[in-house]
This record gives structure tokens, C-alpha cells and sequence, in this order.
């Protein structure tokens, strides 16, 4: 029934949309069997800018497609967006083999990797304007593809996720589970996660892409405090204090959300009260990547795109920007109506429909 209503979804939106999604093929070398899924709008930039758009668990490419706002964005803005597919059972990403978690070892991110290429050398896209996302199961691949390739990303955001490395399985296995790093039991210090991560690319030596780490407190599937081992990592990386962020901005970038800003590259960003996962607020990705005016991350000092150097903390007005819906209102298109651990609105606006994508996340469609 799922899988028919995705697909009706789907249907209805590509009717909106200019294009269409695309499945390619031949896109190189795909050790593991990743699905590439590309939505390229009719009016393409010049080198158009590329948005690695990663499914959670028990979704699909066409179930991410179906369910955020990037390729409508597309059409605006003439990027290009590649929607990957999990091959295992239960389409969850495989983050716990040591193939995967090794620059061109053979496993998904090398898959994904290879998609990049491919974009790159058949749509002309631009190499310095390669950006990754994802939420739950792709948001734990988001920060794997950040750790193996970052050579080839300019900036992520992650929506749910763990640290990469974080599920490692001590048996080698693939597409493992991992109950001590889900459960928030996996701590380290910057410098041994910062390891972890250098690991993944003995002897790379370049930078690494700048991080906006999204988490909701009330997460009962991958618990809150991954949030801080995620972004201990990341501050190991780049030099920071992840002990005590130059800014804190309240309500920012919805109510209800507290965003911590490490430095230029690396922000993390609380929902209090919101589940799994974090509802995908996509123009402010666009913003973190530099598509649309707000702050590149990693090239800006601006509090909306990439942090700063200010060491006083400061507080802002909320933004109109994918608000969490207070109890008793009704939740806007796009917007999580429903989930293990949601508190918020489980109704929407006319003419949507709440609609059950898996056991932790609704969302009004």
C-alpha cells in the first residue's frame, strides 16, 4: 500500500515539476548495487551546482524525491539533484563496514562517490559546488560520504544522525546495526573521533566540507546525545572548542530550535521535542550551500550561513521557516505531522494529508 502511494505521490509531482526523475545506469563503477536516481530540472544552470539528496531507512530515492522540496528548488534555481538508493534489506545505508567507511573501498559511499563524478563530467556541473544531505540512515551516510570524500563536497547537513564511524561493527559487518552508538553510548573526544574520521582517508590532507548538524531532543531511535559526539567530531576536525560554541541562537532556524555555532564550518542545531527525524528544512540548506543568499558554509561569517568569529552569545527572532507546529495546529505542507516521539500538530492544512512514510516520521503531503 506504501509503495502504491509513493508512487501516486510521485506521479502528482512530477506533473508539477519540469522534469522528472530519472534512474542512470551506467554511472562507473558500483561495487554494492546503489540505485542512482537524478532529477535534472529543464532549465539547467551554467555548471549547475549538484545536491546529493540521501533516503532514511525503509525509503527510497523516489520516497526522498516524493517527500522534500529539493527538486521544486531545482527548477528555480537550475541545480541538479541525485537521489541515491539503498540496495540492502530494509534500505537502510550500510555506515558499518569497513568498505564503506574507506576512501575507495568499495562499498555505498564509493557508490555515491562515483555518482558525483558521473554528474560532474556528463551534466558539466560545477566540482566546487557539490553538496550532500540526508536524514536518519542517509544522514549517518551524509557524515560517512563527509569523512571518505571530502575532496568532493563543498557542505552537508545532516538530519538525525550519528557520528561517522559511530556504527562501526566489530565483526565486520555490512549494514549493521549498532545499539551502543544508537543509544548515545558512543562517546570520544574530538581528537579520537577527529582520528576516526582521518582514518577514513589515510594521508588526505585537503579540507573538509562544512557541517550543519540537525538533532531533535525527544529522538528515541538514534538518542540526543549523538548530537554532541557529531559534532565533537567535526570541531576535532576543524580546529574548534565543541565544549563552547562563539554563538547560540535561539528559535533559529524555527521555534523551537537552538542553534550552536562552532565557527565557520560546523553548526548544531537542537529541536526541543522533535523526534525522529527532524522535519528537512530545505531553504535553509540552500542558504548553508550557498544557492541562495544567506552564507555558504565555510565561506561566510554570517550566524545564517556559517557561523562567525563573534565569542558573545546572542539570541535572534524566530525564522518563518519550517516552523515546528505547536500541539493543536495544523501542520503545513512539507511538515512532520506524525512519528515516534512527535509532540506537534497531526493534522494539516488543506488539501494535505498526513501521511506515514515510517514508524518515526509523518509528514503532511
Amino acid at each position: 500500500m506504501l509503495s502504491v502511494l509513493l508512487a501516486l505521490l510521485h506521479a502528482g509531482l512530477a506533473f508539477a515539476l519540469t522534469s522528472s526523475l530519472q534512474q542512470v545506469t551506467n554511472f562507473g563503477s558500483n561495487p554494492t548495487n546503489v540505485g542512482m536516481y537524478v532529477y535534472k530540472p529543464t532549465t539547467v544552470a551554467s555548471k549547475p551546482a549538484v545536491i546529493v539528496a540521501i533516503h532514511y531507512c525503509t525509503g527510497t530515492a523516489q520516497a526522498y524525491f516524493s517527500g522534500t522540496q529539493y527538486a521544486q528548488y531545482a527548477d528555480t534555481y537550475g541545480f541538479i539533484v541525485i537521489y541515491p538508493s539503498s540496495p540492502w534489506s530494509g534500505t537502510c545505508w550500510d555506515v558499518s563496514s569497513k568498505a564503506t567507511l574507506t576512501h575507495n573501498g568499495g562499498g555505498d559511499s564509493n557508490a555515491i562517490a562515483n555518482m558525483v563524478a558521473y554528474a560532474i563530467n556528463t551534466y558539466g556541473a560545477d566540482s566546487s559546488r557539490i553538496f550532500v544531505t540526508g536524514s536518519s540512515s542517509g544522514a549517518m551516510m551524509t557524515n560517512v560520504m563527509a569523512a571518505t570524500y571530502p575532496n568532493l563536497f563543498k557542505a552537508a547537513t545532516v538530519y538525525s544522525g550519528v557520528a561517522a564511524g559511530c556504527f562501526v561493527s566489530s565483526s565486520g559487518g555490512v549494514d549493521a546495526w549498532n545499539s551502543t552508538c544508537a543509544q548515545g553510548q558512543s562517546t570520544a573526544t574530538s581528537a579520537q573521533w577527529a582520528s576516526v574520521v582521518r582514518n577514513m582517508y589515510p594521508g588526505y590532507t585537503g579540507s573538509y566540507p562544512a557541517i550543519q548538524e540537525y538533532h531533535g531532543t525527544a529522538d528515541t531511535t538514534l538518542l540526543p546525545p549523538n548530537l554532541a559526539e557529531e559534532v565533537k567530531e567535526w570541531a576535532g576536525i576543524f580546529g574548534y572548542n565543541a565544549a563552547a560554541p562563539t554563538q547560540v541562537l535561539q528559535n533559529n532556524p524555527a521555534n523551537s530550535y537552538t542553534k550552536s555555532i562552532y565557527g565557520p564550518n560546523l553548526q548544531g542545531i537542537s529541536g526541543a521535542g522533535v523526534g525522529h527525524t527532524v522535519p528537512v528544512m530545505v531553504p535553509e540548506d540552500l542558504k548553508w550551500f550557498g544557492i541562495t543568499p544567506g552564507g555558504a558554509g565555510g565561506s561566510s561569517s554570517s550566524a545564517s550561513g556559517g557561523g562567525g568569529t563573534t565569542t558573545v552569545k546572542s539570541t535572534t527572532a524566530a525564522s518563518s521557516t519550517t516552523p515546528a507546529p505547536p500541539t493543536g495546529s495544523q501542520a503545513a505542507h512539507w511538515d512532520q505531522c506524525g512519528g515516534q516521539g512527535w509532540t506537534g500538530a497531526t493534522s494539516c492544512v488543506a488539501p494535505y494529508t498526513c501521511t506515514s512514510l515510517n514508524p518515526y516520521y509523518s509528514q503532511c503531503l
